[in-house]
């Protein structure tokens, strides 16, 4: 059985944590052989240390000169910046590259893994909702393969194995709602910090439990499912499941709906895009048949969760629109975890800069870029 050797991009972060779960579960088949975090060095270092990969990155660069090597395994090689993460996914030692980089932070690994017709296992949605027309013709360009980590396009991608592409009439995201599913738009301005981090069924960093709760999460999901699988925007329909087991559906002509489900835990996508084509035995919590369950299907509301309608017509428009929606979104949540603005400022602020932006249909990379910083100072001075 030959070894697959993974570099994780943010190795400490939600995802990368999982991941490495994964691969230290399904030992000889994978093996970790980078790792990248931004500044969180004494988890990092411990990984190393756990894992002995070939390298390690930290991406914040002013830490090279206070980092203490001495604890770190001498077999492994240090490396800084976003050079020393290029640098591990492009080399031939690597097959594949989990992309676990939480907002468009993560965009420069991914674009490099892909250039270099790497296997790409995708979960920073971001970097398809800013750029997903450029990765995914550099992909066909280079040989790569990008494969979805995120639950719900993970489940999408497995139900799509059972028909052919032409044949899908609509994939159906769903959603579990987040906190907020049952509060009226007037509670919704209420919303404390504190509320909208306690979600009812994922564990999550920060910045996607906000999203969830604002279900910008399924915004971003829905431009990201438009590129991935190459569908228009009206074949896609998003619907809150609060009991979070059905990942997601695909409809096909004929009326067939194929489900993927399994209990809310990431190690189950994850572990499918790293071993894909195979399935084997892993450490994923399983479905428990000998109990009693229901499962509940509703319409969001539009009314009070308006992020759904900015990634709607993100979709449709496409050009800069996706970088501006995303670089906006995360400035705003970071101004609202910071107490500067309340909850339902976030998508508010989020289509000022989408009508006020510069739009190109047709952006480069570098367009792309530009107006991510654009939207960000936007949002850092957005008054209402």
């Amino acid at each position: 059985m030959d070894t697959k050797r993974v570099v994780v991009l943010g190795s400490t972060g939600s995802i990368g944590t999982r991941c490495l779960e994964v691969i230290e579960a399904l030992r000889p088949r994978l093996s970790a052989v980078g790792l990248s975090a931004h500044r969180n060095w004494d988890r990092l270092c411990q990984q190393a240390n756990r894992f002995c990969p070939q390298w390690i990155a930290i991406t914040d660069s002013e830490l090279a000169a206070r980092i203490d090597r001495t604890a770190l395994c001498s077999s492994v090689e240090f490396l800084f910046g976003t050079d020393g993460v290029e640098r591990m996914v492009t080399a031939p030692e690597t097959d594949l590259v989990l992309a676990g980089i939480v907002g468009a932070a993560g965009l420069r690994g991914a674009w490099a893994a892909v250039e270099a017709g790497k296997t790409l296992a995708i979960a920073n949605k971001e970097t398809l909702v800013i750029a997903g027309p450029l990765i995914m013709d550099l992909a066909r360009r280079h040989g790569a393969a990008v494969l979805p980590v995120d639950s719900e396009h993970s489940a999408i991608f497995q139900a799509l194995q059972a028909g052919r592409r032409a044949d899908v009439r609509r994939v159906i995201l769903t959603a579990s709602g987040g906190p907020f599913r049952t509060r009226s738009a007037a509670e919704l301005s209420e919303v404390t910090i504190e509320e909208a981090l306690r979600h009812p069924t994922w564990q999550m960093g920060p910045k996607i439990t906000i999203d969830s709760a604002t279900m910008m999460n399924k915004a971003l999901e829905v431009i990201e499912a438009k590129w991935l699988f190459g569908l228009e925007p009206d074949q896609i329909q998003v619907v809150i499941h609060p009991e979070s087991l059905v990942h997601s559906m695909v409809e096909f002509a004929d009326g067939s709906v194929l489900a993927q489900l399994s209990p809310p835990d990431m190690r189950l996508p994850i572990q499918y895009a790293l071993t894909y084509p195979e399935r084997v035995s892993g450490p994923a919590t399983r479905l428990e048949w000998d109990q009693s369950r229901a499962l509940h299907f509703e319409p969001p509301d539009p009314e009070r969760f308006p992020a759904l309608k900015l990634g709607e017509e993100v979709a449709r428009r496409g050009g800069t629109c996706g970088a501006v929606l995303n670089a906006a979104n995360e400035a705003a949540v970071h101004r609202f975890l910071s107490g500067e603005i309340c909850f339902s400022d976030i998508p508010r602020t989020c289509r000022a800069a989408l009508e006020h932006h510069d739009y190109d249909p047709s952006p480069s990379l570098e367009g792309l870029l530009a107006a991510d910083r654009w939207a960000r100072t936007e949002v850092a001075h957005w008054k209402r």
